[in-house]
């Protein structure tokens, strides 16, 4: 196995910048967009895929088409109307939406054009009701700089975000309609060839423009990086959908690149050698199987489910190749047959595993009449779904053979690898939407959007520092953040420390996130309500924490709640002292002990005893003068 490195490769890199606009109301009617995953109606429907005008069928969409899928929708009548439902022709374009896209293609030099055409975009995966995604053409050109690289943009585009995922259950997809219909820009950068490290630079500093402009929406979901991926001899752009995290932008960047040239590798082996396959070679094991020791077949055959063995002639080794490590034809395959949700695949090079034994190995070649020189795949499939996913494996073997890379859509994982999703959409995916006439941009709202040119990244941060009297860092913090209006809210209605609120907002709230706590639990209103107790003298700084660690927990749902389940009240000074004074006496021996020194490990025994019910700092300070009369006493 080969040691890979991205430098050897060529890699270009173009992003797609997806992000929600903060608009009162969606794209083409008047609901406004509010997560709730409470809803009063559901609705079911078929998509199935349908020609072009000009009699041609979307790759993307045929296959997807495969898959059978039943859709569910789910909508709340205070976040979707009939329009969600394609049940009512779409509204008037959203004329502060049209006024936001106009100011962030001026702020990147873009030229607008002067009618702007709404298009249907063929998606039949079920996130959009109608079929397709409405999306406008609004400019081309311009360019951003990302410190003192240039990058130039390829299109920005307005369009209508998809619904929101609920879940798959076997045939049926379940999806809410609360953000289909948001406001959407969509900025595509052109290629360009950099350091891997510096993809993220690149994307943060398109970010901080569109946040300049604090008409964009933050938080979770609001934001959406694509990137597309090419080596020099691949010959072919691939498209990774669904970056949520800049941190996770190299690593997808990297591990595209190296599966990539891994395929053309694949390729060259799987030429060397004269493999076949025919109709013949694919054979009903079920029986054969029955008392096979492998789980997943047996739970394939509880559920009236077939197992078939497909057989390559002089194709062994070829499936567990892996010329990178993680890079295999096995993973493409497995990556492939899950997309139609079949969860049970085996190939040759990775048996005896998984419950098969050597037993089932030895009969299985017997049967299917096949030697050591030749490979085998073990598929676990509902019947009715298993020839159309063996003629897309043999497809996918035979384009891998004679072209290299699959030309797909892939998305991006958590741990920053990429997964099969469709294959790439061609030209037959979009096509004119009949309901909407041609928008007209007039030189007025060009004027308008040239005037609405937010300040730079730098510009703001320098305003934040100097407004609210904080540090580089924490300015910086701030403004990346999703919670910069909420910061401004705090300190200027509240009157609460800058400093204070900002750590508050960016490190505390980020640290409790990554143990685990869910952040979306967390409302708005809870934080400014915990900043005014606070400010009232009904809490102490320490039970911020514990307010938002009980609330993010899931364990209460208010501010009143969280306050009574971790029985936290504010302690007067008074009272407060004759506890300190209290745990002195009870501790008599470590203030003899270490004299003054006995501030520390008392400390700790106090804020145990009184966590969030008084400030550190005021402890500290009865601690240092009750220690220093004790000691008086002792003397």
């Amino acid at each position: 196995m080969e040691k890979f490195s991205i430098k050897d490769v060529g890699v270009k890199v173009g992003l797609e910048i997806h992000q929600q606009l903060a608009t009162n109301k969606k794209l083409f009617c008047n609901c406004t967009p509010i997560e709730s995953d409470e809803y009063s109606i559901k609705f079911h429907r078929k998509l199935r895929a349908s020609k072009s005008e000009l009699g041609e069928f979307d790759p993307a969409a045929l296959f997807e088409s495969t898959k059978s899928k039943s859709i569910v929708y789910y909508a709340n009548p205070q976040s979707s109307c009939l329009v969600e439902q394609d049940e009512e022709p779409p509204h008037e374009l959203d004329e502060s939406a049209k006024k936001i896209v106009l100011t962030i293609c001026a702020a990147l030099k873009s030229n607008i054009f002067s009618e702007i055409y709404p298009m249907r975009k063929t998606v039949i995966d079920g996130s959009n009701t109608t079929g397709f995604q409405r999306t406008m053409l609004v400019s081309q050109g311009g360019s951003y700089k990302a410190g003192e690289t240039e990058i130039k943009i390829q299109s920005i585009c307005l369009e209508e975000d998809a619904a929101k995922i609920l879940g798959d259950e076997g045939a049926v997809r379940k999806f809410g309609l609360e953000r289909l219909g948001v406001p959407l820009v969509e900025i595509a950068t052109e290629p360009f060839e950099v350091e891997t490290n510096d993809v993220k630079k690149i994307a943060l500093a398109l970010g901080r423009i569109l946040r300049s402009t604090k008409k964009v929406k933050r938080g979770l979901g609001s934001i959406r990086q694509d990137v597309n991926v090419s080596i020099r001899d691949g010959g072919v752009v691939i498209e990774v959908k669904g970056v949520q995290q800049l941190e996770q932008l190299e690593k997808v960047v990297e591990y595209e690149a190296k599966r990539q040239h891994g395929l053309l590798k694949i390729s060259k082996k799987i030429q060397e050698q004269n493999w076949t396959y025919s109709e013949n070679d694919k054979k009903d094991v079920t029986e054969m199987f029955s008392e096979c020791k492998s789980k997943i077949i047996q739970n394939a055959i509880k559920n009236n489910q077939k197992i078939i063995a497909v057989s390559f002639r002089n194709m062994a080794g070829l499936f567990g190749y892996s010329p990178y490590d993680g890079i295999r034809l096995g993973k493409e395959v497995a990556e492939l047959v899950r997309f139609f949700g079949i969860g049970g695949v085996f190939h040759s090079d990775e048996l005896p595993n998984y419950g098969i034994e050597e037993s089932d190995i030895h009969n299985l070649k017997k049967y299917l009449e096949i030697s050591d020189s030749d490979a085998f795949l073990i598929l676990a499939s509902p019947e009715e779904k298993m020839d159309i996913v063996i003629d897309q494996i043999i497809l996918r073997i035979k384009h891998i053979q004679n072209h290299g890379i699959p030309i797909d859509t892939r998305l991006a994982t958590q741990s920053g690898e990429t997964k099969f999703l469709r294959p790439r959409p061609g030209a037959a995916r979009m096509y004119p939407e009949t309901d909407i006439p041609p928008i007209i941009i007039t030189k007025e709202e060009l004027t308008e959007a040239e005037k609405n040119i937010p300040k730079s990244w730098d510009e703001s941060i320098q305003e934040l520092q100097t407004k609210y009297n904080i540090n580089l860092q924490l300015a910086e913090q701030v403004f990346d953040s999703r919670y910069i209006e909420l910061f401004e809210t705090v300190v200027e209605k509240i009157k609460t420390n800058p400093t204070f609120v900002a750590s508050v907002l960016c490190s505390l709230i980020t640290n409790l996130e990554r143990s685990g706590l869910k952040s979306d639990l967390l409302k708005n209103e809870d934080i400014i309500k915990s900043f005014q107790l606070l400010e009232e003298g009904k809490i102490a700084k320490e039970s911020i924490e514990i307010i938002y660690e009980s609330i993010m927990s899931g364990k209460s749902q208010t501010i009143e709640e969280s306050l009574k389940n971790a029985s936290i009240e504010a302690v007067n000074e008074g009272d407060l002292e004759e506890i300190i004074k209290n745990i002195i006496e009870k501790n008599q021996k470590i203030v003899e002990n270490q004299k003054e020194r006995a501030v520390g490990p008392l400390m700790g025994i106090v804020m145990k005893e009184l966590r969030g019910k008084a400030s550190g700092e005021m402890i500290n300070n009865l601690l240092v003068k009750n220690i220093k009369k004790k000691l008086e006493m002792l003397d």
